[in-house]
């Protein structure tokens, strides 16, 4: 994993994944914060403060191995992944509020990321452990989200037939990036991921689970409404694997971190899935006229 190509790569890969979302953002996406801050702000704090707080007690439950712990919350920690729009969109959900929760937490992440790593590395790991990150560090991964996301938004100010029919081949470029990426992370410590396959299993569906629930009744119960209610849902447990791998291996350094997100990239599609027929059942029973 120390190649010069795969560390080069993950990025690439990364931002040709956020370019593709950001094919899909306008300026006035932004301007729903201001217009729905109830559902913003209580999305966020599910994501932010809630789903870590669910995945240390799911580590602590199952005893996992320390360093493969500190890949989970490294996960935890990682604002939605891309995958979460698709899914919101085919459940019915604000896909604008997905675009707009991805993006604020995308920036929060340069604080948020190393502080529940390192805090959960020192549980983990003990206080004289190398594994850590500092702001800085995770800054320049941030902007490799940022950064391609506001050029696929340029793109789509300024030209936006072309970033209509752009949309379609980038989203299948990222299935395959996604794809290729949780090979490569997996393939750097196949050992490590056969002998926890199903430990690692476990823990992440069931905080996808945990985190598609959480996501949408917690809005709900606040009344927040049903689409924004599903687009949280979709945000919070469908989190960014691809952010948590290049992190682990290209700043962290250490292939063993990148064996949880990879595992969850593979895993968290068939909660999601299931989350989101039902969600969509719902969607058409409540628009379908009473008889």
């Amino acid at each position: 994993m120390d190649s010069p190509a795969i560390t080069a790569g993950l990025p690439i890969a990364l931002a040709i994944i956020m370019f593709g979302l950001g094919l899909t953002l306008t300026v006035q996406d932004f301007v729903r914060v201001g217009r729905s801050p109830r559902a913003t702000i209580v999305a966020l704090a599910c994501q932010i403060v809630l789903l870590p707080a669910i995945c240390f007690g799911l580590v602590i439950a199952v005893d996992l191995d320390p360093v493969l712990a500190v890949g989970m919350m490294l996960l935890a920690a990682a604002p939605g992944g891309t995958t979460a729009n698709l899914f919101s969109y085919l459940a019915g959900g604000d896909v604008a509020l997905n675009i707009t929760l991805t993006a604020i937490n995308s920036v929060l992440a340069v604080v948020t990321i190393p502080i529940v790593v390192n805090a959960s590395a020192t549980y983990f790991l003990g206080r004289d452990t190398e594994l850590g990150l500092l702001p800085g560090e995770v800054l320049a991964v941030v902007a490799l989200v940022v950064i391609p996301v506001a050029v696929g938004m340029a793109v789509r100010n300024r030209a936006p037939d072309f970033a209509e029919r752009m949309q379609r081949p980038v989203k299948i470029s990222s299935a395959v990036v996604l794809g290729l990426v949780i090979v490569v992370a997996l393939a750097g410590a196949w050992d490590v991921f056969l002998d926890n396959i199903l430990t690692v299993g476990s823990v992440c569906v069931v905080l996808c689970s945990l985190g598609l629930a959480l996501g949408y009744w917690v809005p709900r119960s606040i009344g927040v409404s049903r689409r924004q209610s599903i687009a949280s849902s979709m945000e919070v447990g469908v989190q960014n694997a691809t952010l948590a791998i290049t992190i682990a291996v290209t700043l962290m350094d250490n292939t063993e971190l990148a064996v949880a997100p990879a595992v969850y990239g593979l895993l968290m599609f068939f909660p999601a899935a299931a989350a989101g027929f039902l969600l969509a059942r719902g969607s058409d029973r409540a628009a379908s006229p009473t008889r």
